[in-house]
């Protein structure tokens, strides 16, 4: 298979903030290689690129740079000319250095780096470097499956993620023979409710529905905005969405019973929390708590210590997520920053004796992610 891509001649300079062509500065460029001292000394005619004016773009030119320099030099290039050098371009890692012509040779430089020389590298549209979270590494905890949403906004705003998954979701034990009772009640009509507690209960449960028009006669809750969207993904609107994103919250504004034997149905993981069931028994429901999947945790690898080690933050946006951290061995290596998606979150966290730098104002996906830029803007990043 064959992906058009753009090259880095071109890519490099517009991650570094600089056109490679530009009205009244250069109507050309030109791409050479300076890999190999043959190539510098007599392949490329400098004198020639130096006459002819425009941008120069030097690829693998590190190591012959004093040469380079010095050749354009003697073609009629001005010593003040100027360079732009950048390190890993288009990565989280890309650093861009600007010297004059005459610096160059002297200026200490490792590769890889792309080199573009001419008077559009006086030009500074820097875009990429300046984003909130540039060249930040990030632990993103989350399931592998989960991880990716919380990894894309990462890299949109800059960011490395360090995918280290703590936990696994699973099928439940019983092999869903509790999810298929509770889908056969569904169609029965036996429910008025089905709480959701999580976005996993949402696909477990609704997986095994035959039929989305079995809930037509159910009305739907959601603990939090999160769970919300994983509904809306499904076509369903929530019917009750709490303003406090947690058991108890949901269990606050969670309506009273028309009348006895009234049943509420609560898929949720193995290990869940007994504040939400417990809160609807006592409000006078009958409910329905049906094991949806497990929470399994993973163990933390050599490498996965060592890229927690050298990280800026740590995001959680679950309690297991911080039990699973924790447990694997995480803590002994916790990076300066630590950000929860929500307070239920964050007492896990707290009761595991992390210190825990900012919570999410919105218990969702952006709400972590703004939570993170804020922490991190009073941080001074780690050193890589």
């Amino acid at each position: 298979e064959v992906v058009p891509g753009i090259t880095s001649a071109v890519a490099v300079p517009a991650y570094a903030g600089v056109p490679v062509t530009h009205r009244g500065l250069a109507a050309s460029f030109t791409v050479v290689t300076g890999h190999s001292r043959h190539a510098v000394d007599r392949e490329t005619n400098w004198e020639a690129l130096a006459a002819a004016g425009g941008t120069i773009v030097v690829l693998m030119g590190v190591a012959h740079r004093e040469a380079v320099a010095a050749r354009l030099l003697g073609g009629g290039l001005a010593p003040d000319t100027p360079v732009v050098a950048t390190r890993w371009g288009t990565r989280p890692e890309q650093a861009s250095l600007r010297v004059r012509l005459d610096e160059l040779g002297a200026t200490p430089l490792e590769p890889p780096v792309t080199l573009v020389i001419g008077a559009v590298a006086g030009l500074d549209l820097g875009w990429y470097e300046r984003r909130p979270l540039f060249g930040r590494r990030v632990v993103v905890t989350r399931a592998r499956h989960q991880a990716s949403a919380l990894s894309v906004r990462l890299r949109d705003l800059g960011a490395r993620p360090i995918e280290v998954p703590t936990i696994r979701i699973d099928p439940p034990a019983d092999g869903g023979a509790g999810l298929s009772r509770a889908v056969a009640g569904l169609v029965d009509g036996r429910y008025g409710w089905v709480v959701f507690a999580s976005a996993n209960a949402v696909e477990a449960l609704l997986t095994r529905l035959p039929d989305v028009r079995a809930l037509g006669a159910v009305q739907i809750a959601a603990i939090g905005p999160g769970t919300a969207a994983a509904l809306a993904d499904r076509c369903l609107v929530a019917d009750l969405v709490p303003d406090r994103s947690l058991a108890e919250g949901l269990v606050e504004a969670f309506p009273d019973p028309p009348g006895p034997g009234a049943c509420v149905l609560l898929p949720r993981a193995a290990a869940g929390r007994d504040a939400l069931p417990e809160g609807l028994i006592a409000a006078g429901w009958e409910v329905d708590a049906v094991e949806a999947y497990q929470t399994v945790r993973l163990p933390l690898g050599d490498a996965d210590r060592a890229a927690v080690a050298g990280a800026d933050a740590v995001c959680f946006a679950s309690a297991s997520s911080v039990t699973g951290f924790v447990d694997a061995g995480g803590a002994a290596a916790m990076p300066p920053v630590v950000v929860c998606i929500g307070p239920t979150t964050a007492a896990a966290a707290k009761t595991a004796g992390l210190t825990v730098t900012a919570m999410a104002p919105a218990p969702t996906i952006d709400g972590l992610v703004d939570a993170l830029v804020g922490a991190l803007g009073l941080t001074p990043p780690a050193d890589h």
